[in-house]
């Protein structure tokens, strides 16, 4: 039987790993994307073609590690309820299959502005603008399966008796905050900018905390069950 405890500190690793990589990436789009402005997007593409491709790589490193976190948490909570973790899992997997294929319009807005073959083409700016504003939208809507995981994983963090039972509320709290904002943005786009970094709060302490405490602490020795309750 695998340590309990080392796997959460392996399950800590790869979220840190996740959480890190995903920041950068989402920094490194911030940087460049400037909505509604086409000509000042492909300039900053352009300008900063180095910086948006680590981004991009560091984006393919936390889907990859996303998923082996998912995979560890599972056989870590899979006695809790095997239904619950095998639903974490497949959310996990939609939203990063999501998460990749939308990539490609990051990759296809950069070929725009710094290969020579489309740049000099007429309305190459916009084409740009227009691949970044369809990976920007896309990653809202893989957004919906970043916020569904984290259902199932609160249920199991709050039932395990692994981790403190607040954890797990955070964590449901998290997985509200994150649909509330994806819904907002599409349906009133200026409430949704407005409410949007308060809505979604809750999940970053979250997943903070659970990154801390599975790195930290691990998980309450002596306390879990581990037998499973479904199959």
């Amino acid at each position: 039987m695998r340590s309990p405890q080392r796997l959460a500190r392996i399950a800590g690793l790869l979220y840190l790993v996740v959480g890190v990589c995903g920041g950068f990436a989402f920094y490194t789009r911030g940087e460049v994307y400037v909505p509604g402005d086409a000509a000042a997007t492909a300039r900053n593409v352009a300008a900063h073609a180095g910086l948006v491709r680590a981004g991009f790589v560091a984006d393919l490193v936390q889907a990859t590690f996303f998923v082996f976190l998912a995979m560890a948490l599972y056989v870590l909570l899979r006695h809790v309820h095997r239904d619950a973790a095998r639903a974490m899992v497949t959310f996990v997997a939609i939203a990063v299959a999501m998460m990749c294929l939308n990539m490609v319009h990051q990759f296809a807005g950069l070929l725009i502005a710094t290969d020579p073959g489309y740049a000099a083409a007429p309305g190459s700016d916009r084409l740009v603008l227009l691949m970044l504003d369809l990976q920007y939208h896309g990653f809202l809507i893989a957004q919906i399966f970043f916020g569904l995981w984290l259902l199932p994983l609160g249920y199991l963090v709050y039932t395990s008796r692994l981790f403190p039972r607040a954890l797990g509320v955070l964590l449901v709290a998290g997985c509200a905050g994150y649909l509330v904002d994806t819904f907002t943005r599409f349906a009133a786009p200026d409430l949704g900018a407005a409410v949007g970094p308060f809505v979604v709060a809750p999940a970053a302490v979250a997943e903070i905390a659970m990154v801390g405490w599975l790195l930290v602490r691990g998980v309450r020795t002596g306390r879990a069950d581990l037998n499973p309750q479904t199959s």
